[in-house]
């Protein structure tokens, strides 16, 4: 670090004022690229509730680049973690090689929105502070504390591209991987979005979202003032219900959905599935300066295209309503691209203090990068767009 500058771990966001995170960019609602999952609300009650901790494996160990006078330059969301759960970037093969082969993998510094699988800000620049001066430091005292701890790595997962550079100046490995989004270049509603679809396409997605309605089906959207208590009881009995099957044990706890709803309630949208005067599933969604993002659904009643209708056209719907310009519905889902998503690229960036174990995976990174380029290719090729309509989307999303 320059002498004018340090770092500093913060091992709780209740260390540091909801104010002055809100200082650093994507953090603040109401500001240009605003991502809730960056916000002091969301990441406290995370803590808060239980559901990050060190109990569970994820011990807060936050950066804070501050200069000589203590002002806050930036920061990066952290933790110190005793395993690989709820990343969704998936290093557990290194961490076996490594173990098999003498090296402890564990703890490792993971920079991310736990149990998120969202593009955010990592390397978080305060307001009227240059990036291209800050993201190198942040990058490098990320890495330099990991160095200090003598751990075997540190991660940020779900970068933004533009943080890239950075962090491959700072001697970090590349990693890619696909998920698909939603695009939203302007339509007026949902008809005008159905109109860019093959014929055959569009008439598919008519008849699974009307067969998703069958059997008495209504849908909510419940957000601000409408998240009581008793809608985060069913909402919850929803997420445990599905959350078991899928890993055994869900990692959020009920108290992170009181506590979002008291401090974030306008940002959170819930689309309920009700039927004889009941909720049977739902989806919770949260809401971006320009973005939708999907996160977890669950029901007590299983019907026909209800999990599509309530998780991927209902977002669709809301997303043009409000005029944002994409849907990200979380990780993995080829079922998604029948349903009007495209393949996007992710980022990450890992850096390995061992220099064998980081050969090995810089070798097995190249080749999963082009992997993840020709499967992108092939992905996009089986859209339900329009073949004109397509040529011009995956030239938007190259852009």
């Amino acid at each position: 670090m320059p002498g004018d500058v340090t770092i500093r771990v913060e091992r709780s966001l209740a260390g540091i004022s909801p104010e002055r995170w809100a200082r650093l960019g994507g953090a603040r609602r109401g500001a240009d690229g605003y991502n809730p999952f960056a916000s002091h609300a969301f990441l406290s009650a995370l803590e808060e509730s239980g559901s990050a901790t060190a109990e569970t494996g994820w011990l807060g160990h936050h950066l804070l680049l501050e200069d000589s006078a203590g002002d806050l330059l930036g920061a990066i969301p952290c933790y110190l973690k005793s395993h690989s759960r709820g990343e969704y970037v998936f290093d557990q093969g290194w961490a076996d090689a490594f173990e098999r082969a003498g090296g402890r993998y564990y703890p490792k510094l993971q920079s991310a929105f736990p149990f998120t699988p969202a593009t955010g800000p990592r390397l978080m620049v305060a307001e009227g502070r240059d990036p291209a001066k800050i993201r190198p430091l942040l990058a490098g005292g990320l890495r330099q504390v990991a160095d200090e701890l003598g751990v075997s790595s540190a991660h940020a997962t779900f970068i933004p591209e533009g943080e890239l550079p950075a962090f491959i100046a700072g001697g970090y490995l590349h990693r890619t991987d696909q998920q698909f989004h939603f695009l939203n270049p302007g339509y007026r509603d949902h008809d005008d979005f159905l109109d860019t679809l093959a014929s055959r396409k569009r008439k598919t997605l008519k008849k699974e979202r009307r067969a998703a309605l069958e059997n008495g089906i209504e849908i909510d959207w419940l957000t601000g003032s409408d998240l009581t208590e008793n809608i985060w009881d069913q909402f919850f009995a929803f997420y445990m219900d599905t959350g078991s099957r899928k890993w055994g044990k869900p990692y959020l706890t009920r108290a992170f959905y009181s506590l979002i709803g008291e401090r974030m309630a306008d940002d959170i949208l819930l689309v309920m599935a009700r039927r004889d005067g009941r909720y049977v599933a739902g989806a919770i969604n949260f809401i971006g300066a320009d973005a939708l993002y999907g996160r977890h659904w669950g029901c007590i009643e299983d019907h026909p295209y209800l999990h599509f209708e309530v998780c991927y056209h209902q977002a669709i719907d809301f997303a043009l309503s409000k005029g944002l310009k994409r849907v990200e519905a979380g990780a993995q889902g080829e079922h998604k691209l029948a349903r009007g998503y495209q393949p996007i690229t992710t980022h990450s960036a890992h850096y390995i203090a061992h220099p064998g174990l980081r050969r090995a995976v810089a070798d097995y990174l190249e080749h999963e990068r082009r992997e993840v380029e020709q499967m992108g290719e092939i992905l996009g090729e089986h859209t339900p767009f329009r073949r004109g309509e397509r040529q011009q989307r995956d030239s938007e999303s190259d852009e």
